[in-house]
Order: structure tokens, then sequence, then C-alpha cells
């Protein structure tokens, strides 16, 4: 809304590859940063050092406490408050790559997305619309295989491995219970299309922009 001083804050979940980094890129193209800011909790997971390894010595990054929740809820609450923000990109699957820095600006509308935001009670307390961006398994599996075996070089063998024993328990732990508590269930098995429509348009009424 115009004039607003609080900030609105959305909050976007949703398992890995349910199409989240898509529609939060496709939003961006219709806003500039004075209108929507977004922080991803991609950016806040922990140094691989420090991450909790399974029982066959695979790094699990499919778990609350790889995040450093602390931080990020501290950034979080600096923008709400009106305040910048500077951030170092994560480098998934890249050891050694050292990530570019990035600067966040306050915005009204500020969308905070990432797989565990509706885990964190603080993070869920403060939102003001909470949005689920599903898909069915089968069609997040392809999807994931497609994004890490072309864009980040890894096997497929561990691909599944990952999947089977970190990603859909830790979906079904950390996410799924929190579903039908969401105010907007986004569904992206082909197209996320009229959910983007809505999304567009709500954002464009919060911040005071006509049709």
């Amino acid at each position: 809304m115009k004039n607003q001083t609080k900030p609105y804050l959305i909050g976007i979940a949703g398992g890995s590859a349910s199409g989240k980094t898509f529609f939060l890129k496709s939003l961006r193209s219709h806003f500039n940063e004075d209108e929507v800011c977004i922080i991803s909790q991609d950016n806040y997971y922990k140094p691989a050092i420090y991450q909790v390894k399974d029982e066959k010595g695979v790094i699990n990054f499919d778990l609350p406490n790889g995040v450093d929740h602390a931080k990020f809820m501290e950034d979080v609450r600096s923008l709400s408050q009106n305040k910048s923000i500077e951030i170092q990109e994560y480098m998934f699957n890249q050891p050694g790559v050292i990530g570019g820095m990035i600067t966040l600006k306050p915005a009204p509308v500020i969308i905070v997305e990432g797989i565990f935001i509706f885990h964190f009670k603080d993070i869920r307390e403060i939102l003001d619309l909470k949005v689920f961006m599903d898909s069915k398994e089968d069609i997040k599996l392809a999807r994931r295989l497609a994004r890490d075996v072309k864009e980040r070089g890894v096997n497929e063998e561990i691909i599944l491995y990952q999947w089977h024993n970190h990603v859909i328990p830790a979906y079904n732990e950390y996410l799924l219970p929190y579903r039908d508590d969401a105010d907007v269930i986004i569904t992206n098995n082909e197209s996320f299309d009229k959910g983007f429509e809505i999304m567009r348009d709500h954002i464009r009424a919060v911040i005071g922009i006509k049709s």
C-alpha cells in the first residue's frame, strides 16, 4: 500500500525443484528492486565442514540445522526495519569457489524464500502471507535431475541417493506439515501461470500499482 512504512512480508516455501526459483525470477521481471526485495535462505547454508553427514558419509543439506538461521533471521529483521544488508552468495557443490557479495535493499514488499522458512516459528510469525509451491514427486525429481546434472555437474547416482535418503524424508518432516497452513498453494506440475497472476496482482495492490 502507498506510504506503507512496515514492509509487507511474503514467505514462499516448497520442496526441492518445485519451481520456486523460476517463479521468483518471473516475479522479479515484473517489479524493480525499489518495489520488491527477495531474500533467499539458500545463501545462508553453513560451510560444508559444518554440515551433518549421514551413515554413508554423504552431506545432508536437507536439514534445518544446515542453515545459519540466526543470521538469516537477523537479516530478514533488518530488511523489515528498512535497513540494507550485504550477504555472500552460497555456491552449491562448488568447493573452493567463493561467491560474490549481494546487496539487498529494503522495499515495500519483501519476499522471504526457502525450503525451511515455515519450519522456523519466528519467521512464520512475522509473515503477512504464506505461499506454498507444490508439484508431484516424479515431476520434482525429473527437474532436480535435469538441474543438478546440467547446472551443478552432480552425478546422477548421487542425486538419486540424496533424493530418496535426504530430500523426501526432509520434505515429509519439515515442509509437508505446513502445507495446509499456507494462505496460498500454487500447484506447479505443468505451469504456475494462474498462481503467478494472482501473486503478481496481489503484490501490485500492496504497493499501489494500478493494473
